[in-house]
């Protein structure tokens, strides 16, 4: 079940909200628990024991560490730590990376090796860092382990933010867990931007990834089309997942959360160091956390932190997907932000910020285009049609004429421009009037999406599989 879909919108979500507020405080994270259990076994029914088992295997890790910090037995803790580390890391590479390392063992030895068909849990690679997570601060000291089940287990399966984040770490929702007190119009602001965010998924990120299909099923592409069909894929994966993010972030407040914000205007960057401080600000906060400062961050000199930066983003690719696409990915953006930190960010300051963005928007969407296409062969002739080749061509037109107005909305969209139009429209017609405009505006996507979603059978999402 995904949240752009029609049994999650009329029927799921009415129902588990309407439970939800009829039940006690005290037990409303139990309904979300049951909620979100219904909500991954929708889906992967078979795979829910996992989510079970990494729930109940780090709620008592938790305990365990913090007993032997309180015995002052470190060594002990720091098994512990261990343990639910590599137990963690272990599943998620058994479910995401073992077909991927036999197939290259095949490749390398003709071995022919049996794979496993493994099909990938729903959402492993965000709830595993979440545990993980907690079971690190725990060791830390950052955070007092959960003693009550449900309301831990509530927080690992929490179904707003299950499948494609943001990634939660238990520190910034440790109070909203026991002590959050929903109001009418917090929910109302959920509402809102859950609305919104189903519209860049639905209006925006379906139809323009309808464009990419297209122009990525060509055998030679003229240049400006394959172009245009780079950036439509830039165009789908910023509306569909920064989308599916905002519905995430609306049903937080919805039920009384507020999770951390994943994206912020990450196209208006200016570097690739800005670029990746604005998008899935979640994932990178993570592993600047959990991984790059544990590896010494900048503290041992320049060398060493440009290892460190080359290492953080070959496991950043490595966590998208188990296909050497997504390591080239990691390491093409590795290398950028290397160089960006050795000597290219000095530079850049002298730079026009029209340059500095057309360098930052050149980056990205080639980045995209290797994201996008696992098979090499296919990705090589794509990249030279960029570069090479006829330069325009009938194709091109008919492709532009149809969805230019689609390619300016989400230029347009992606920008701030849209909340500095509204800023200056509820000053020119006072706030109450605006009100009105935009509930009005909110209804009309609301319905226009359903619609969407009820007569086109291209509903995608492209973070589902990771």
């Amino acid at each position: 079940m995904v949240f752009s879909s029609t049994i999650f919108l009329l029927v799921f979500l009415p129902v588990t909200v309407g439970f939800y507020y009829l039940c006690p405080r005290w037990g409303r994270n139990g309904v979300l628990l049951a909620a979100s259990l219904l909500f991954y076994a929708w889906g992967e029914p078979k795979y829910i024991t996992i989510m079970i088992f990494s729930t109940v295997f780090d709620y008592a890790n938790g305990l365990a560490i913090h007993y032997c910090r309180r015995r002052q037995a470190a060594r002990a803790a720091r098994v512990v730590l261990l343990v639910s580390v590599v137990g963690n890391l272990a599943i998620l590479g058994f479910f995401k990376y073992t077909d991927f390392l036999l197939g290259n063992i095949n490749q390398l030895t003709y071995l022919h090796l049996p794979l496993l068909q493994l099909a990938l849990p729903i959402g492993i690679s965000f709830y595993t860092f979440q545990t993980m997570s907690y079971t690190i601060d725990v060791y830390r000291g950052v955070v007092l382990p959960q003693r009550n089940f449900i309301d831990f287990a509530a927080y690992v399966t929490l179904f707003p933010q299950l499948i494609a984040g943001p990634i939660v770490q238990y520190k910034t929702i440790e109070k909203a867990l026991t002590h959050r007190r929903e109001t009418g119009t917090e929910a109302a602001r959920g509402m809102c931007r859950f609305v919104m965010g189903l519209g860049k998924k639905v209006l925006l990120a379906n139809q323009i990834g309808a464009l990419w299909e297209e122009i990525a099923a060509l055998q030679h592409p003229a240049v400006l089309t394959a172009w245009l069909g780079a950036l439509a894929f830039t165009f789908q994966i910023y509306f569909d997942f920064s989308g599916y993010s905002d519905m995430a972030i609306g049903l937080g407040h919805i039920f009384g959360f507020t999770f951390p914000e994943n994206f912020r205007y990450p196209y208006a960057a200016c570097s690739v160091t800005d670029f990746w401080r604005r998008w899935h600000i979640s994932l990178s906060t993570w592993f600047r956390e959990y991984v790059y400062i544990p590896l010494g961050g900048n503290r041992r000199g320049l060398r060493r932190q440009l290892l460190n930066i080359l290492i953080v983003w070959l496991l950043t690719g490595l966590w998208h997907g188990a296909s050497w696409n997504f390591a080239l990915w990691g390491l093409y953006y590795g290398v950028l932000l290397m160089a960006e930190k050795a000597f290219l960010l000095r530079h850049m300051e002298r730079w026009p910020k029209l340059l500095r963005h057309t360098y930052a928007c050149f980056c990205f969407v080639l980045g995209w285009v290797i994201f996008a296409l696992p098979d090499f062969e296919h990705l090589g002739r794509y990249i030279a049609s960029l570069f090479s080749g006829t330069a325009v061509n009938d194709t091109f037109w008919y492709l532009l004429s149809s969805y230019g107005v689609l390619l300016v909305l989400a230029a347009v969209g992606c920008t701030e421009a849209p909340k500095i139009w509204y800023g200056r429209l509820e000053a020119k017609i006072g706030e109450k009037t605006a009100a009105v405009c935009r509930t009005a505006g909110i209804a009309g996507i609301l319905l226009l999406s359903l619609c969407f979603l009820v007569g086109d059978s291209y509903n995608p999402f492209l973070y589902f599989r990771f």
